[in-house]
């Protein structure tokens, strides 16, 4: 009775848009009348109304407030069961209908002449790889990025609500897609996999254990450009450290407190950090360029889909849209924000002094009657203590999202900006106070080391297993049901899942969350390295192997644990950049310090400790003077790119001068 419900029901929302007949039983077997790209789920108590509401405009005509995409409900899979959500939606579009959003988004693909150009349907046949009628001239995460902009710019016309849900206000001019993920109503946006297209990146990715560079262009025609950027970052600094490894390693084999080694280390680390972080610009400049996104203009940023306020004018854009004092937000930041993370951070120390606390009883445990057991002992605190540092910083995560949603931010890069700085703050006091403690304050370079070691080691056999093994674990879960009942149905000769098992398997997928969490871990084990590795040096060799299997672990992650995400046109690794380049600066203060402390050091100023810090400050801004001389010397984006865009933008230029110069002589003309 159930089922027929569905169906009937069903039947009724196609029937009142007029679009034909409702995919009916398993899609393997009837299929839709196109390639489905990406799939909407709306939550399943929505009215009928809503429902027919809203596929009426993703169906409608451009030049009537509609997307003009194509869209079917998905019909009941192998053993539909009373649980399943009915209100899942195939979307797809015409050929010529994702040529002209790749117009309007301004997509940057190769011409024929190798410069990389806007595309235009107008010049579409000047581009490389367009033949035809283009069918295979845009990728599977090209279209279905445009499909997603294409639903995220469908605007409220003069609806002032939701059809059959009055509470859910709607505001003329502002997204639709936003107020229904905002109320609930929309549960979830996802692009579905290419199964025959991830088999092949997945062999060539992480399947096969080999010493060779990642498939880079393979993933950003998979997952898009901020993805193969994050990737291409991992494997960079992976190989800018194997230097530092290699020179590590005879350090270690020596003489622990022979500093005179240690200093000639920390000169090489300090120029080390800069000069990598300049050649990564430079490197990543042309990564961008070849993907075509370094040129590219950023889109005007719509409000996040959680942002409230009165109704007003946007002076910008002249529609109406919640508006929000900017003083009341930041009262918030200030008077909430601001004194909470200060408590944070107060907590942490005192854990930490807790850790030292344990660490003394330890020791003179150990003093007492030294054996091995009581050696093994000493890493107890320290092991604890690395695994208390990674649960605050989770709990902390969790409450930096909840007080940065709270400040209700009107677009998304501001609210991005606000939790990354809430994030690293915190972090960077969490995982470094007590490195800083024990060099600084007790000078202790043994417990250091010791330290230091446990805590590298420690968070990243947490990392491992919370980034990769536990989601795969809970998702084996919760797809070992569907798999054996599908399996039941299936025939011998079926190789992949019926399409309805293979949305609803994807919909239950976990959803990957972005790249923030992957780089604040490189963060992280960039400040370790960058830090204190010149009285660890083995910290680079860990860090290499901890990389080498990160790759192969966010790999396996990326296809099989989570959802596929959207394409994001990055051009470089944004806010990122600016927290590495200021760890660099940070190292060079720390290094010089430690430098500094070293007996070898006091011993040439055994007169006067005020010479020694004065010498100390003079060489760190002597450093520090070369390191800004190195980031003015060596330029963010190679000269040939940088000759190829002037080159562009001329064209660009001349071009407009002549569509002007035809326009006036068109206009003169019907003047006569």
């Amino acid at each position: 009775m159930e089922s027929d419900g569905r169906l009937t029901r069903g039947m009724l929302i196609q029937g009142a848009l007029g679009e034909g007949k409702m995919l009916q039983g398993s899609l393997d077997s009837s299929g839709p009348r196109f390639t489905p790209l990406v799939v909407v789920e709306l939550a399943s108590d929505t009215k009928e109304e809503a429902i027919a509401w809203i596929l009426s405009r993703i169906r409608d005509q451009q030049q009537n407030g509609g997307a003009e995409l194509l869209v079917e409900q998905l019909g009941p899979g192998v053993g539909a069961q009373e649980k399943e959500n009915p209100n899942m939606f195939l979307v797809g579009a015409t050929r010529q209908r994702l040529l002209s959003g790749a117009e309007e988004v301004g997509l940057f693909k190769e011409c024929n002449d190798g410069s990389m150009r806007g595309f235009t349907c107008a010049n579409k046949h000047n581009f490389k790889d367009f033949e035809g009628d283009g069918d295979s001239f845009l990728n599977m995460a090209e279209c279905q990025y445009i499909i997603k902009h294409e639903l995220d710019t469908l605007r409220a016309k003069d609806e002032t609500h939701v059809p059959g849900h009055t509470q859910v206000k709607l505001y003329p001019g502002k997204s639709i897609i936003r107020r229904l993920q905002s109320k609930g109503i929309l549960i979830q946006i996802f692009p579905l996999h290419g199964q025959e297209e991830l088999k092949r990146l997945s062999f060539s990715w992480y399947k096969k254990v080999k010493l060779s560079f990642q498939p880079l262009d393979n993933i950003r025609h998979y997952y898009g450009e901020g993805q193969a950027l994050y990737f291409g970052f991992l494997e960079y600094f992976t190989f800018a450290l194997v230097p530092m490894a290699l020179i590590g390693v005879p350090y270690y084999l020596f003489d622990w407190e022979d500093y005179d080694k240690y200093v000639i280390f920390a000169v090489f680390n300090l120029v080390w950090c800069t000069v990598i972080l300049e050649l990564w610009k430079r490197f990543s400049a042309s990564l961008a360029y070849r993907w075509g996104t370094l040129s590219r203009k950023k889109a005007f940023e719509e409000p996040r889909p959680g942002f409230h306020g009165t109704l007003g004018f946007n002076p910008v854009t002249g529609r109406k849209e919640p508006l929000y004092p900017n003083a009341k937000r930041q009262l918030r930041v200030y008077l909430v924000s601001l004194p909470f993370v200060l408590l944070c951070l107060y907590l942490s120390l005192y854990i930490m002094m807790i850790y030292f606390q344990m660490e003394g009883w330890v020791l003179s445990f150990h003093d007492e009657e030294p054996t091995f057991w009581t050696g093994i002992l000493m890493f107890i605190p320290s092991i604890i203590y690395a695994v208390v540092i990674e649960i605050m910083n989770l709990i902390y995560r969790y409450a930096a999202e909840f007080l940065t949603e709270w400040e209700n931010h009107r677009l998304e890069s501001s609210y991005q900006n606000h939790l990354v700085l809430k994030v690293l703050v915190f972090n960077f006091f969490n995982c470094f106070a007590s490195l800083f403690y024990i060099a600084f304050v007790m000078q202790d370079m043994v417990l250091l080391r010791q330290s230091l070691a446990t805590l590298l080691i420690t968070s990243q056999i947490l990392n491992q297993f919370m980034e990769a093994f536990l989601p795969y674990w809970l998702q084996r879960r919760r797809n070992k049901k569907m798999i054996r009942k599908v399996q039941k149905r299936r025939t011998v000769e079926e190789k992949e899942l019926p399409l309805a098992e293979q949305v609803r398997l994807e919909a239950d997928m976990s959803t990957y969350l972005g790249t923030f969490d992957d780089y604040l871990e490189l963060f992280l084990l960039f400040g370790y390295v960058s830090l204190f590795s010149c009285t660890y040096p083995l910290a680079a060799v860990l860090v290499v192997l901890n990389n080498v299997t990160e790759v192969y672990s966010d790999a396996f992650k990326m296809c099989r644990v989570f959802k596929r995400p959207f394409s994001d046109p990055a051009a470089n690794i944004g806010v990122w950049q600016l927290a590495f380049e200021a760890m660099s600066v940070i190292a060079i203060v720390t290094n010089c310090a430690l430098i500094g402390m070293s007996p070898q050091v006091k011993a040439y100023f055994t007169e006067s400790e005020t010479q020694l810090i004065l010498w100390t400050v003079a060489i760190e801004h002597m450093l520090l003077a070369f390191k800004f001389i190195l980031t003015f010397l060596i330029p963010d984006v190679p000269k040939h790119i940088q000759i190829k865009l002037a080159r562009l933008e001329f064209e660009s230029l001349e071009a407009l001068k002549k569509k002007k110069m035809l326009e006036a002589s068109d206009l003169s003309k019907t003047m006569e």
